[in-house]
């Protein structure tokens, strides 16, 4: 039974990385080729040609069309042939199959199942990357390992006290009560640790825009929208000055946007982005953040690929889990109902009986 839903919206790149160039990507196991049109439009096709199935990346990018680079048979953006070498007519089955694409929130996202159900309201919601009240830039990693070990860590952030001890982990983080909570298609996990020390990372980050030195509340607030997209708010304001009562005006305020997309069942794209309310006209300041948390996701990158190694040499090994597993647990869930509702058979077929003569 495969792992990941096809009718769902993934991230395939970051707006930056399609131009008027051929840009290959593996997308829930499907081969696909990119590139934007003179318009700036995007267009994602099959990466494999007709004729022969050599990729159509291999291949040249002319006037919005692909040349493949074997036979020069010519595919539009549509995916259909426009131009077979040595012949006029072109065979009518001489196409490739063109994915449903869109761009926002600085993605391109790319919808690997039925076309027909291609809900363009259905995006994840990512607008603070691109939210003018809020500033920020992110990195893609390639993690070599399955999709949704990736959302196992980003849901239970206890592993913080462990694997970022020197940023943003601290003992206080691991001993947080939280509150779980779900619905038809996202999960989330809500956490508080009042009056506590700051760790490094957001010491240093209120320290520099407020001014202030000393204990603070900090929040986390994870949010998983079904089937790979997790937005986590997170800061830390002065003890005591009303940001869990909703008056975090004092303090420091940033958005962790993750969406993951799955490359193979234990390889996947993670595309990351740290996203603040605050110093927004700072290059300085984006730039550093963006470096310092590529940093800590490269500690959770190394954990994550020797969690997959571990589960490749035990097969058929049942994970345990404890009540920090809460938000992972429902979002597998979701996911789960997602791949199930793809793959029930379908019902008995209404058969009409024939009319007898009178």
């Amino acid at each position: 039974m495969k792992t990941f839903p096809l009718n769902a919206w993934y991230a395939a790149a970051y707006d930056v990385e399609v131009k008027g160039a051929l840009l290959s990507r593996t997308i829930c196991g499907e081969k696909i080729v990119m590139y934007r049109r003179v318009d700036g439009s995007v267009v994602a096709l099959e990466d494999a040609c007709w004729h022969r199935l050599l990729p159509l990346s291999k291949g040249t990018l002319a006037n919005d069309q692909i040349t493949c680079g074997y036979h020069g048979l010519v595919f539009d953006g549509d995916g259909r042939c426009t131009h077979m070498p040595s012949q006029e007519t072109i065979n009518p089955s001489a196409c490739v199959r063109a994915f449903p694409v869109l761009e926002k929130h600085r993605f391109i996202w790319v919808w690997p199942g039925d076309p027909t159900l291609a809900d363009a309201s259905k995006v994840p919601d990512l607008h603070w990357n691109d939210d003018p009240a809020w500033a920020g830039d992110g990195k893609l990693i390639t993690v070599k390992c399955d999709y949704r070990l990736v959302l196992d860590n980003l849901m239970d952030l206890t592993h913080e006290t462990f694997v970022h001890g020197s940023s943003i982990g601290q003992a206080a983080l691991a001993e947080a009560p939280f509150v779980a909570t779900h619905g038809d298609r996202t999960a989330t996990v809500t956490r508080w640790m009042e009056n506590i020390e700051p760790p490094p990372f957001w010491g240093g980050q209120i320290r520099q825009v407020k001014g202030y030195d000393g204990p603070v509340d900090r929040w986390q607030i994870i949010r998983f929208e079904a089937p790979c997209t997790i937005a986590i708010d997170v800061g830390v304001a002065p003890a005591g000055t009303g940001a869990k009562a909703g008056d975090r005006s004092q303090g420091v305020n940033g958005f962790v946007l993750n969406t993951i997309t799955p490359e193979t069942e234990t390889t996947c794209h993670y595309f990351w982005a740290f996203a603040r309310n605050y110093s927004l006209g700072e290059q300085r300041l984006t730039h550093d953040l963006r470096e310092g948390v590529a940093r800590i996701f490269r500690e959770d990158e190394l954990i994550l690929e020797a969690q997959q190694q571990a589960i490749n040499e035990r097969p058929g090994y049942t994970f345990y889990n404890l009540n920090i597993d809460a938000g992972s647990m429902w979002a597998r869930k979701l996911i789960d109902k997602m791949v199930a509702a793809e793959t029930a058979p379908a019902g008995p077929k209404r058969v009409i009986p024939l009319r007898s003569a009178a």
